[in-house]
C-alpha cells in the first residue's frame, strides 16, 4: 500500500540582501506615543510580512511626520519619567514626559520604539531604518513612500 507523502519546508530568509524593502510614512497628528510605537516596530522588524525571519533584519524603513502632534493618554505627562545619566558621578538626569514632548519629541518615539525592538546589533540596525520629522516635509520622496494608516 502506497501512501502519498508530501514533503513539508518552512522557508527562512538566510541573510538581510534578500529582504525586498518599502517605505511607508506615518503622520503622528493625534496619534497615542504607545500605539504609534508598537505599530512602528513591528513594520520596523519586518513581522507584517509572511517570510518574516526573527534573526534578520526583514524590515521596511519607515519616515514619521508630525512628531510634535503625539499625545500621551491619563497622567503620563505629569508622572512618566525620561532618565539619562552621564556617565559621571551624579550625573543622572531626569524630565517629565510633557517637557520632552514639548522640546524634543522625537527622542520620545525613538526611546519607545527602542524599548520594543531586540537590543545588540540587530536592533541597532533596525532603529536606523526609523526616520523623525517635527514638520510634515521629509526628503525621502524619491524612496515613493507609501500611507500607512493607523486606528487611534
Amino acid at each position: 500500500m502506497n501512501t502519498p507523502t508530501t514533503q513539508r519546508s518552512s522557508w527562512l530568509t538566510k541573510e538581510a540582501g534578500e529582504a525586498q524593502r518599502e517605505w511607508f510614512v506615518i503622520d503622528a497628528t493625534g496619534k497615542t506615543l504607545g500605539r504609534l510605537a508598537s505599530r512602528i516596530a513591528m513594520v520596523l522588524r519586518g513581522k507584517h510580512k509572511p517570510n518574516y525571519t526573527p534573526n534578520v533584519d526583514m524590515g521596511d524603513f519607515v519616515i514619521v511626520t508630525n512628531v510634535g502632534g503625539i499625545r500621551l493618554t491619563g497622567t503620563k505627562p505629569d508622572k512618566k519619567l525620561y532618565i539619562h545619566h552621564t556617565l559621571f558621578p551624579g550625573g543622572i538626569k531626569t524630565r517629565l514626559a510633557k517637557d520632552v514632548l514639548a522640546t524634543d519629541p522625537e527622542r520620545a518615539i525613538r526611546e519607545a520604539v527602542w524599548g520594543m525592538l531586540p537590543k545588540g546589533p540587530l536592533g541597532r540596525r533596525i532603529l536606523k531604518k526609523l526616520k523623525l520629522y517635527k514638520t510634515a516635509e521629509h526628503g525621502h520622496t524619491a524612496q515613493q513612500p507609501r500611507v500607512l494608516e493607523l486606528s487611534n
